[in-house]
């Protein structure tokens, strides 16, 4: 049985490594290589949730660090590198987005929904609080006892 077991242990290791992804090969040039770092951190990952593609493993994302690392080698800058994932993505792809109206919602959106929480739940604690007490449910008796007492 020990044997079986070590067996199967050294299978699930052996296929654990045959499934491990390569290492992403760094460029040649250590300066560039930091530039499409800072440049991709600034950039959102369109299939991960809340991931810069800096961070992320999916297969867009090693894409789009391909594409920036070649238009640095290029000669191109970080500001047209950022236009132009900005101009093929839209403003998602930037992890801090302009404020302008078609970003409006994004910008204010959650605070506008915390203030229309507060406000349903307001009215919600008013309208308990102006109804009478025979309009709610009655207490089970039951659920009050104490357990301890017989």
């Amino acid at each position: 049985m020990h044997k079986f077991l070590l067996v199967l242990l050294a299978v699930c290791c052996l296929a654990r490594a045959a499934l491990a992804n390569e290492a992403a090969p760094l460029a040649a040039d250590p300066v560039l290589e930091a530039r499409m770092t800072r440049i991709t951190a600034e950039l959102r990952c369109l299939v991960c949730q809340n991931q810069t593609i800096a961070d992320s493993n999916a297969d867009l994302a090693v894409d789009l660090r391909r594409q920036v690392r070649e238009m640095l080698r290029k000669g191109d800058d970080d500001a047209k590198i950022i236009q132009y994932m900005t101009d093929r993505y839209g403003d998602f792809v930037l992890y801090r987005p302009p404020v302008k109206a078609t970003t409006m919602l994004l910008w204010f959106g959650p605070a506008l929904m915390l203030l229309f929480g507060f406000g349903a739940l307001a009215v919600v604690m008013r309208r308990r609080a102006r109804a009478a007490a025979n309009q709610f449910e009655p207490d089970d008796p039951a659920l009050f006892a104490d357990p301890h007492q017989s």
